[in-house]
């Protein structure tokens, strides 16, 4: 028994299996450094800790619920000083649509880790969170209301568990059992102890092949006067390979779920680009918007103080009696509605600034310094002279290639399609090839109350055993095959055709989203155009508007028109420089669409993916302006 326990021992530590090679750098997301060994040698699991290794799991952190130090750098003495490149690089560190997807691939990981062992393959969800709106926008846009079936990738014979597994028994009896006659066992009743003992190990492998190793020992004591050797100890070692030949061979039918659950991780980094996308685009759209507030304030500003200059001079000519009072009366009415005008437009600032703050800090307006600071931005909108040409096949190709929807769907096809070889295996009937190899080993001490001289081969402890067992003095050897044929197999055809059915879906998915990304596409080009359009004729009309104000005051100068034309045309003016400004916000806006569209928003704001999973932007800070743009509206 001391022997069996010692190659029990030895079977424990040589057939223990480690953690598997590259988990911990996916855990991180960041491989370990090639060539450099451990400078620690505290680093290094201890004996017990690799046996322990694969009991235990290693529990990823708590989040970092704390923002970047990027924000606290940008403000000062109440103010937040933003440039465009600014808001993304903080969006990337600390926009929690963002921090929820980064948790994608590290399940996609573990899903990984699973399917290596022989489970099936997790699905990953695709959903992305639908960036924030403006305070008088409406939704942003989120790419494409996409038709991604994910058909059912967990069909057909269940993958084999490719974890070694050691197993072990033992077991002790007392056995007493009355005799019909004396003849064989020299008692009428006979009483053994048995100690039995195994241990073995056991592996599937991709190839379709199951082989186990065991070793198995019995130690008998009795009280028969017919044993030679007792106390005895049997002992056998038996190698056996099991291959399947049709339903479940081959490496592609075993390992498609690794495969699998490969791709499925690829399809979670693409979730996290195309939320990358959203959010970056959503973020695009709050910065422009507030540009647009914050010049929408200045434009219903001056429009008001234009106002109470119309009342000054009025009230000026009533005094000399030059002006009827009743000009009086409608110049403060004008300026009653621009007071109104002013506070929405604020209203609609402050809120906008509320948005976008909390866009971009962990704890959002939690902080008192977030929370009050005025937002300073130091961006504006360019409408440049001329845009560059790009003929719309190349601006659909692009999106054809870059869109991480597209690219999505075509590996959840490809996972279909690898899916499907577990159903077709299914069809097949089931043969094995079984065969058997076994060692087998008998040792014990002379038993004084038999006569005789019995062999002195068979003479000695367990050691002579294993020496027998090594020796092959005892070999057995066996080979066979098992065939099993089902009658209907419907259960399987069922499978098949499902798994068919939905491959069909997902082609004429993919088709109708590339159709859908071609109008995105389109849309967006055709966006910019009416939008530069807009933005030429807003432009001249305020000329013409500034134009015909000046006209005006001029004439009520001369007597000859009165203070309501002049505040007509002031209002038209001011509605002229709302109607640029919506042109300038629309055109920024319609490129940030087509960027989208065409899946370059990443490319155009110079965001690295890597840069955009860790949370941290390389680029510093932009350097905040020594003299304040002006105070809080």
């Amino acid at each position: 028994m001391r022997h069996a326990k010692s190659l029990l021992a030895s079977l424990c530590v040589l057939l223990m299996p480690g953690p598997p090679a590259g988990f911990a750098a996916d855990q991180t997301g960041t491989p370990p450094p090639a060539g450099n060994p451990p400078q620690d040698s505290a680093a290094r699991p201890s004996f017990f800790g690799r046996i322990a290794s694969p009991y235990t799991a290693k529990i990823p952190p708590m989040p970092d619920m704390v923002n970047s130090t990027r924000l606290e750098s940008l403000l000062r003495a109440g103010n937040l000083y933003l440039s465009l490149a600014d808001t993304i690089a903080l969006a990337l560190e600390n926009n929690l649509d963002l921090e929820l997807q980064r948790y994608g691939p590290q399940i996609a990981d573990t899903n990984l880790l699973r399917a290596q062992a022989g489970g099936f393959a997790s699905p990953v969800s695709t959903s992305v969170f639908a960036g924030p709106s403006s305070v008088t926008g409406g939704a942003p846009s989120s790419g494409l209301q996409s038709f991604l079936n994910a058909g059912s990738t967990q069909i057909g014979s269940a993958p084999p568990s490719f974890d070694p597994t050691l197993t072990g028994s033992s077991g002790l009896a007392h056995l007493t059992t009355p005799q019909s006659s004396s003849f064989t066992t020299g008692t009428n009743s006979l009483i053994s102890r048995q100690i039995t003992s195994s241990v073995g190990v056991q592996q599937n492998f991709a190839t379709g092949t199951l082989v186990s190793l065991g070793l198995t020992n019995s130690n008998s004591d009795t009280n028969s006067n017919r044993a030679q050797f007792n106390p005895s100890t049997n002992s056998s070692l038996a190698l056996n390979v099991t291959q399947h030949l049709l339903q479940g061979f081959g490496p592609a039918l075993n390992s498609r779920q690794i495969s699998i659950a490969r791709n499925n991780r690829e399809v979670s980094d693409l979730t996290f680009k195309a939320q990358v996308i959203t959010t970056v685009s959503a973020i695009t759209d709050l910065y422009w918007d507030l540009v647009s507030y914050n010049v929408n304030v200045r434009v219903q500003r001056d429009a008001l103080a234009a106002s109470e200059r119309l009342l000054n001079d009025d009230q000026r000519q009533v005094d000399v009696g030059t002006l009827a009072p009743i000009e009086v009366t409608r110049a403060q009415a004008e300026i009653a509605a621009g007071q109104q005008a002013l506070t929405v437009a604020q209203t609609q600032l402050f809120q906008q600034e509320t948005i976008l703050k909390n866009a971009l800090s962990k704890t959002g307006v939690l902080s008192p310094e977030v929370a009050t600071a005025h937002v300073i931005l130091t961006d504006r909108i360019h409408v440049p002279d001329i845009d560059p040409l790009t003929p719309i096949q190349d601006l659909t190709s692009t999106a054809i290639a870059s869109r991480p929807e597209l690219a999505q769907f075509r590996i959840l096809i490809e996972n279909q399609n690898i899916a499907i070889k577990g159903t077709r295996s299914e069809l097949l009937p089931t043969l094995d090839l079984v065969g058997q190899l076994s060692n087998a080993g008998l040792a014990g001490q002379v038993n004084p109350l038999v006569g005789g001289s019995p062999t002195a081969f068979f003479v000695g402890g367990y050691g002579t055993v294993l020496a027998q067992i090594f020796a092959r003095n005892f070999p057995t050897y066996s080979i066979g095959f098992n065939l099993n044929i089902p009658i209907h197999n419907r259960a399987a055809q069922a499978d098949l055709i499902n798994g068919e059915l939905a491959l069909r879906q997902q082609q004429v998915g993919i088709q109708r989203l590339e159709n859908q990304v071609r109008v995105e596409v389109q849309n967006a080009l055709i966006g910019v155009q009416q939008a530069r359009a807009q933005h030429q004729s807003a432009v001249k009309q305020r000329i013409l508007q500034e134009q015909t104000v000046d006209a005006e005051r001029k004439k009520l100068l001369a007597g000859v028109s009165t203070s309501y034309n002049v505040i007509l045309t002031e209002r038209d003016l001011v509605t002229a420089e709302s109607n640029e400004l919506a042109a300038e916000t629309t055109y920024a806006k319609a490129k940030v669409e087509l960027e989208r569209a065409t899946g370059q928003t990443l490319n155009s704001n110079g965001i690295s993916l890597d840069e955009a999973f860790k949370g941290k932007v390389s680029r510093p800070a932009s350097a905040i302006p020594d003299q304040a743009p002006g105070k809080r509206p």
